[in-house]
């Protein structure tokens, strides 16, 4: 790979159109205001950034991932409107909207066109912030998710090439679909760190679940309590992310970065700030480049905090993969706050932090056995590490 690559995002306005329609958390007003704020402060400008649309994926490309009779049922939806509850088509969660396959399957080619281009040296990074579909399964939609584009860019990486692919999964809401694909796959290591499955969907996700016969190992869970914070978090991320992914020795790293955790989330019990966001994205970022040559996808995923939270978390996404990090100080320009005022009836936030100290005690300061976010991250090293051939105690 040359240092010249440029760094690949997916953008067109075609993306708007996966939206499950009026009242649904997952608006499509969420990505919209993500990119008007990234364009406004300037990173989505210059010689080193492709920005670039997508296709549709093929049916042949879905089928790597999902079943043709699921694929089927999809199509139908789109075309006169026909739920399929059997395919989770039609429900509170998926409800069937307007050209569901086509926006589904736009989102995944933007995925798999970005892997690709990543894994040939085309782009030294790419962002899908439409992307992160992670809950999807091969028969079935599943929580907001009908494609799963990552298990199908990680599916094309190993197609052309790829010996080993780490998928690491910060949403809050447990990465389901993507460890369920790859379930016996040993040259697929997930990684999901999210909010306890007794708490939330979808219910699963815990420290025991570490990889099917042949694979053992490949799935590490961390399973943190409700109203874990800045501190606790990171502290996970920082306990087991680095040394899983550096001994799996990955040739790619692929990333999902719902924003959920987020405290003012409506959805979900974690109180993480864009502060603590912004420290993960850079943890992963660097860690693209320790391990993978810099080969690093980066997608988006949940967070429901439409005006105050999606946009500047994504924003800062996409400076740190783009190397045009935007300052946590810098003043949220007035015509991204005008076209908030417009549309909302009030101003959005006013600088791209929360003003909070995302400081954490690394791992190696020792174990805590009183606090909850350290023994829930002992289970997941006591689980997964000594199957990846690491030391629970110690790495």
């Amino acid at each position: 790979m040359t240092s010249s690559a440029p760094v690949r995002v997916v953008w067109s306005r075609d993306m708007l159109a996966y939206d499950f329609g009026h009242g649904h958390p997952m608006t499509a007003e969420r990505l919209d205001l993500t990119i008007r704020l990234a364009d406004s402060l300037g990173v989505l400008s210059g010689p080193d950034v492709d920005l670039v649309g997508a296709e549709m994926a093929s049916d042949e490309l879905l089928a790597t991932v999902h079943d043709p009779a699921y694929v089927a049922a999809v199509h139908r939806a789109a075309t006169d409107g026909t739920p399929s509850p059997e395919h989770g088509l039609g429900t509170d969660d998926d409800p069937v909207f307007p050209d569901m396959h086509e926006a589904s399957a736009r989102v995944v080619q933007g995925s798999v066109d970005s892997a690709l281009a990543v894994w040939e040296g085309r782009a030294e990074h790419a962002v899908n912030v439409t992307g992160g579909l992670h809950h999807a399964m091969p028969a079935a939609a599943s929580g907001f998710c009908v494609y799963n584009d990552a298990a199908v860019a990680i599916r094309a990486l190993l197609a052309a090439g790829a010996e080993r692919v780490a998928y690491v999964d910060i949403d809050a809401h447990h990465g389901d679909g993507v460890q369920a694909i790859f379930w016996d796959d040993p040259r697929v290591l997930t990684i999901s760190l999210h909010e306890t499955g007794h708490a939330l969907f979808p219910g699963t996700g815990h420290a025991r679940e570490t990889g099917g016969l042949g694979a053992e190992g490949t799935a590490v869970n961390v399973a943190l309590p409700s109203g874990t914070g800045d501190a606790g978090w990171l502290r996970a991320i920082d306990a087991v992310v680095p040394a899983a992914v550096r001994e799996f020795a990955p040739d790619v790293l692929v990333t999902q970065h719902g924003c959920d955790t987020h405290l003012q989330d409506p959805l979900t019990h974690l109180r993480v700030s864009l502060d603590g966001q912004r420290v993960a994205a850079v943890l992963l970022h660097d860690l693209a480049h320790e391990v993978a040559d810099g080969r690093w996808v980066a997608l988006g995923g949940g967070g429901y905090a439409v005006v105050d939270v999606v946009p500047r978390s994504w924003t800062h996404l996409l400076g740190i993969a783009t190397h045009h990090p935007v300052d946590p100080d810098t003043v949220v320009p007035d015509d991204w706050r005008s076209l908030v005022r417009d549309r909302y009836g009030r101003l959005g936030p006013d600088r791209m932090t929360d003003g909070r100290d995302a400081r954490f005690r690394p791992w190696s300061a020792g174990y805590d056995p009183g606090d909850d976010v350290d023994r829930a991250i002992r289970a997941t090293r006591q689980a997964a590490f000594p199957l990846l051939g690491l030391d629970a105690e110690h790495d």
